[in-house]
């Protein structure tokens, strides 16, 4: 008895799972779930800090956000802190109180994982 006609079973077994286990690595990123204040929100007391939930922990260390108001100014921000209750949470104080305008906030952070991304949102204040 030949063991040929199990080969190619086996062997679409293995892509298949290396195949689902690399699209699970390639998931591994972190992903902005939640911000406050909220995309496109429209504020009518200014925010006091910001804070960006992701979808995995966030080495504070190797992340960073920039914050731009009116005219592109940029806005002071104090360190970034991984939410000690939560460490998918980081908190950013908001050095200056924050005049009615447009502002953009733009992220780029680090997982546990040591996986990168980034993105940006808007809000305003009225």
């Amino acid at each position: 008895m030949s063991s040929q006609p199990f080969t190619a079973p086996l062997l679409t077994l293995l892509v298949t799972a290396l195949t689902l286990l690399g699209s699970q690595q390639a998931q591994a990123h972190a992903h902005l779930k939640t911000q406050y204040p909220a995309a496109n929100a429209t504020m009518t007391a200014a925010p006091q800090a910001l804070t960006l939930t992701f979808s995995e922990g966030i080495e504070p260390g190797f992340s960073g956000l920039t914050l731009t108001g009116p005219g592109n100014a940029v806005i002071p921000t104090g360190a970034i802190k991984v939410d000690p209750a939560n460490p998918k949470q980081i908190i950013v104080p908001i050095k200056k109180p924050l005049a009615a305008g447009e502002y953009q906030v733009q992220w780029h952070v680090v997982s546990v994982d040591s996986h990168k991304t980034q993105g940006n949102y808007h809000f305003s204040v009225k």
